[in-house]
């Protein structure tokens, strides 16, 4: 069954409720403005879709940080809808709460077009995927769209079970279609081949089920970051007092024993320094000194993985490569963002610290897809569909 998108869909009439991920950066000074209006601005054209179709009204619905189901000001979406109403030209109405007993009177209302209901996580039962906090939520309209990408891979009552409600009156948004094609891409054979992966990043173990799934489909993969301290330990070098657990380093010795091993490829030099705001030092071998710690790969590395990188066809970048936060060590994840930007491969970045990198390095405009949703991205190409589109596409009983 395919998945039906709002470019499909004749509004006109319409109530339709909404699902986006507004879950937008603030302010820490206390004015709670907004830092990055991306994950707005990248909804508007299934806003606009919508509007422009004709709906009667459009009740949108978001969470914004993790007030963990209590109703907590900090977290208001009062700074979003004041923003959205800045960008439709249009009132806004932010409600108290996402199930206030007001709201079936003020969509009653003819003046009342666009309400934004406030934090859906103000209560437990969203992320409790509950089947009465779903109802009510459908209760204000007679068409539901999902656009919120990032939050696909949630099992919520927003994402999942309000799909119950919705039968053969539900699609997905232009965000959420953008993202589908670009990770199927990845996702489905056949990709192009060479198919290189980048992967960085802390923790091996966090990650341990996208590398086994990617070994499987790419020609190479690359290793980064403080990901690959486990993997020079597995395979006999030091790594002195680098980021390093013993779970990641059995994990690492299970991959490095594997059929794909072949296909993995470790730095061989690396920036290190005796501390985290320490100078930064070449060392110029796989094995780092005990005194010392990894926090950059070398230039050597470098120069390997770009030239992998300039001859793929596709390819996929999760994670830095270092400390990218930290000038001192930001050479080796700008080296590779870069040779992103030259390849004229299809590339596709996703996961947060990824796209922050191609951000700051000033070549988002060069890569084919970044995804804004970083743990639903890798859900996505692991398990090729996520709970909230198979909702979106099946229905739930």
């Amino acid at each position: 069954m395919a998945l039906k998108y709002v470019d499909q869909i004749d509004f006109k009439g319409k109530r339709v409720i909404a699902r986006f991920d507004f879950n937008v950066p603030l302010s820490k000074d206390g004015t709670k403005k907004i830092t990055d209006t991306t994950r707005i601005d990248s909804s508007m054209q299934t806003i606009r879709k919508i509007l422009d179709g004709g709906a009667s009204k459009l009740i949108m619905m978001s969470h914004l940080g993790r007030p963990d189901g209590v109703a907590n000001p900090k977290y208001s979406l009062e700074p979003v809808a004041k923003y959205l109403a800045e960008k439709l030209g249009q009132d806004v109405i932010l409600t108290e709460s996402s199930i206030d007993d007001g709201i079936p009177t003020l969509l009653g209302l003819s003046t009342t077009k666009i309400v934004l209901l406030e934090n859906l996580r103000f209560h437990p039962e969203e992320e409790e995927n509950d089947r009465e906090f779903a109802r009510k939520l459908s209760t204000y309209a007679d068409f539901y769209v999902n656009d919120a990408f990032g939050t696909a891979h949630r099992k919520h009552a927003s994402t999942y079970e309000i799909n119950a409600f919705f039968k053969n009156n539900s699609a997905g948004g232009y965000l959420l279609k953008t993202e589908v094609e670009a990770l199927n891409k990845i996702a489905e054979p056949p990709q192009q081949h060479p198919y290189v992966a980048i992967v960085g990043g802390a923790k091996v173990s966090d990650k341990i089920k996208i590398i086994e799934r990617l070994l499987v489909g790419v020609d190479q993969l690359l290793i980064g970051g403080a990901m690959a301290y486990p993997f020079l330990k597995a395979s006999g070098k030091t790594v002195g007092t680098s980021l390093c657990s013993d779970e990641d380093v059995k994990l690492a010795t299970k991959l490095l024993n594997s059929k794909q091993a072949s296909k993995i490829s470790l730095p061989v030099d690396h920036i290190c320094s005796d501390s985290m705001e320490g100078n930064p030092q070449t060392v110029s071998a796989q094995s780092i000194p005990e005194n010392l710690m990894g926090l950059d790969i070398g230039p050597r590395t470098v120069e390997n993985y770009s030239s992998f990188i300039s001859k793929a066809k596709t390819i996929l970048w999760n994670g830095p490569m270092g400390l990218f936060e930290n000038s001192n060590f930001d050479k080796g994840t700008f080296a590779i963002a870069n040779a992103l930007a030259k390849s004229k491969a299809f590339t596709l970045v996703g996961g947060g610290d990824s796209v922050s990198a191609i951000n700051k390095s000033g070549v988002s405009d060069k890569i084919s897809h970044i995804s804004t949703g970083g743990g639903a991205s890798l859900e996505y190409i692991e398990l090729g569909s996520l709970p909230g589109i198979n909702a979106l596409k099946f229905g739930v009983e």
